[in-house]
């Protein structure tokens, strides 16, 4: 296995650069080492041997506890709409959120 390229201050500078984000010279330096060590990390990863290991998504096994996905009587329409400040049934009427406004 080849060794990987160290990461640079000008790869750093790079990214941010990509990223649109301003970053100060002693942010350059402190994320280059620790993008450094990450890639380190990486590469102890990349060491080991998994022949004959099998993929998984959780260290642990876990199943979903759900119920089961039955039909429900809901509630009748009067008694939802009974203490509706505003109302036109079968509809509740709300105020418009939709718009020209600045917040649209």
């Amino acid at each position: 296995m080849s060794k990987a390229k160290t990461i640079t201050e000008a790869d750093v500078r790079h990214v941010a650069k990509l990223s649109r984000l301003h970053v100060s010279d002693d942010e350059v330096h402190h994320f280059t080492e620790q993008l450094a060590a990450v890639l380190g990390y990486i590469g102890k990863l990349n060491e080991l041997d998994v022949d004959g290991v099998e993929p998984m998504a959780h260290p642990l096994e876990l199943t979903n506890v759900l119920r089961p996905d039955t039909e429900r009587p809901g509630m009748a329409t009067d008694s939802a709409l009974a203490n509706a400040p505003a109302k036109s049934p079968p509809f509740f009427k709300v105020p418009k959120v939709l718009g020209d406004g600045p917040s649209a």
